[in-house]
C-alpha cells in the first residue's frame, strides 16, 4: 500500500525532486492546492485557504499520512493546523508564529541569544509621527513583522527615503499582514505582541559581513545540521546573487556558533518536529555574529543543490519528519564538489518582450552539465508589477549550476547569463 504524502502548493520540479529520496517508489505525493492559489497571489485570506484545504483532504479517498510545506507563509503556518487536525507530526502552531512574527522573533532572540541580536524598534507605518518612535539612528532597515521574502524591506538613510517607504508600504501592507492577522487570532500571544498587528514594522540596525546559512531539523528534542550555505550578495551589496553549497567563506568554528545559537533560539521558542533554516551575517573584522532570520522549513533553494552535491535532496528529512521517522541524510554522494543557486537579474524597470527558449536551456546544459534553469517571467510581464520581488532587483529567473572548485562555479555562472538571452521594452509611463 502506498503511502500518501501532501505538499502545499506542489510543483513539477519539486515532483522531480522528491524522486531523488530514498524508498521514493513507496511513496504517492499529492499537491494540496496548487502553487498558483499559495504562492502567486498579492493578497490573501487565511481562512479561506484552510477551509479549502481541508476539502480536499476530507474527500481524499485514502490514508492521509504525511503533510509537508515548503513555502514561506501562508503555507508555512497551514501545515501545522493541518498537520494536528490529522494527529501528524508537525511544530507547534505558537513556535512557528514566534519565528515568522519578526517582532516576536527578536523578543525571543533578545531572551535565548542576546549575544546576537542588532538593534531593533517597532512602528506603525500609518503614524505620522512614526520616524519619532524609532530608537535608531540613520542608516537602518525597515520591514514588516510578515512578508514574502524581501518585499518592503527598505534600506533608510535620512527622512526623505522614510516618508517614501511608507507610502509604499501603506499601500501594500495589508496583502499579507492581514492574512498574517487572522493566524495571530489562533495563538495565544505574549503581552508585547498583543498590540503588534500583522501590519506593523520593524525597524532594524544595518549589520554587514559575510552571510551565511545552516539548515537542519529538531525530531523529537534531537537537533541536527545537514548542510551550511554561503549567502553572496551581488555588487551593490542588498540582494542575493548566488547560493553556494557547501559554505567555504566562514571558518568551521564560526559555523559552529551559528549551529549553537540556532539550537538555543528553536529550543527556546519550543520548536521540535520539524526542519530549519537560519541566516547569519558574520562581521569578521569584529569576529561578531548577527541573527538574521529563522525559517521554520527546509529551503527549497537548497534542494537541488543537495543533490548535486549529497545526492539526495532535503526533501528526504522533511520527508522522514512529516512521517514521523528520524530524519536521515546522505553527505558528500553526489556528482559535484560544490553547487550553487545563481540568481538571474535585471536591476531597472521593463516589459518582457521575449524569453530564452527550450532551446536556449539545452544549449546551455550541452556546456554545464545538469544545469536546472528555472524561468519566472513571461512575455509581457512588467518587471515592477511581479509579486515578491525586493525593493532593488527584479529575478528574471535562476539556475542551479554544480562544478568541481568554486571558481568553476562563478565561471559557469557568467556563461549561463550569457547564454540566457531576454529582451526588454522600456515602461512608457503615462
Amino acid at each position: 500500500m502506498s503511502t500518501n504524502i501532501f505538499v502545499l502548493g506542489l510543483t513539477d520540479i519539486q515532483r522531480k525532486e522528491l524522486e531523488t529520496v530514498s524508498g521514493a517508489e513507496k511513496f504517492t505525493f499529492h499537491s494540496l492546492l496548487d502553487y498558483e492559489t499559495l504562492v502567486e497571489p498579492d493578497e490573501y485570506v487565511f481562512d479561506e485557504l484552510l477551509e479549502a484545504c481541508r476539502r480536499e483532504l476530507n474527500n481524499f479517498p485514502g490514508s492521509i499520512d504525511g503533510i509537508i510545506a515548503h513555502w514561506d507563509f501562508p503555507t508555512s503556518v497551514l501545515a501545522p493546523i493541518l498537520a494536528a487536525e490529522h494527529g501528524l507530526p508537525s511544530p507547534s502552531l505558537r513556535s512557528i508564529v514566534a519565528t515568522e512574527h519578526k517582532y516576536w522573533s527578536r523578543l525571543a532572540q533578545q531572551e535565548s541569544v542576546p549575544e546576537c541580536v542588532p538593534q531593533f524598534s517597532t512602528f506603525d507605518p500609518f503614524d505620522d509621527n512614526a520616524l519619532d518612535s524609532i530608537e535608531l539612528d540613520f542608516p537602518f532597515w525597515v520591514k514588516p513583522v510578515k512578508s514574502h521574502s524581501s518585499q518592503l524591506g527598505f534600506e533608510i538613510r535620512d527622512e526623505k527615503e522614510f516618508a517614501d517607504a511608507l507610502v509604499e508600504i501603506r499601500q501594500k501592507i495589508g496583502l499579507v499582514g492581514n492574512a498574517f492577522d487572522e493566524v495571530l487570532r489562533r495563538v495565544d500571544l505574549p503581552d508585547e505582541i498583543g498590540e503588534r498587528s500583522g501590519t506593523t514594522c520593524l525597524a532594524e540596525q544595518v549589520v554587514s559581513g559575510i552571510q551565511a546559512a545552516p539548515e537542519g531539523t529538531m525530531f523529537k528534542g534531537q537537533f541536527d545540521v545537514h548542510g551550511v550555505f554561503d549567502m553572496r550578495k551581488d555588487a551593490a551589496g542588498r540582494s542575493f546573487e548566488r547560493l553556494d553549497y557547501p559554505a567555504s567563506t566562514v571558518p568551521e568554528e564560526v559555523q559552529a556558533r551559528m549551529i549553537d545559537i540556532t539550537e538555543r533560539y528553536l529550543r527556546h521558542v519550543g520548536f521540535d518536529n520539524g526542519c530549519f533554516n537560519s541566516e547569519f551575517m558574520w562581521d569578521e573584522e569584529n569576529d561578531k555574529l548577527w541573527l538574521i532570520e529563522v525559517n521554520t522549513r527546509i529551503s527549497q533553494s537548497h534542494s537541488d543543490l543537495f543533490v548535486k552535491v549529497d545526492g539526495s535532496s532535503n526533501h528526504e528529512v522533511a520527508i522522514d519528519i512529516a512521517l514521523g521517522q528520524p530524519p536521515r541524510m546522505p553527505h558528500r554522494e553526489g556528482e559535484f564538489a560544490v553547487a550553487a543557486k545563481c540568481i538571474i537579474p535585471r536591476y531597472e524597470d521593463g516589459v518582457v518582450t521575449s524569453v530564452p527558449t527550450e532551446a536556449d536551456i539545452a544549449r546551455l546544459r550541452e556546456t554545464i552539465p545538469v544545469a536546472l534553469v528555472c524561468i519566472d517571467v513571461s512575455p509581457g510581464d512588467r518587471l515592477s508589477a511581479l509579486p515578491n520581488q525586493d525593493a532593488y532587483r527584479y529575478e528574471l529567473g535562476s539556475m542551479y549550476i554544480g562544478a568541481d572548485s568554486v571558481e568553476q562555479l562563478e565561471k559557469r555562472y557568467q556563461q549561463g547569463l550569457e547564454a540566457l538571452p531576454f529582451t526588454f521594452d522600456p515602461v512608457q509611463e503615462n
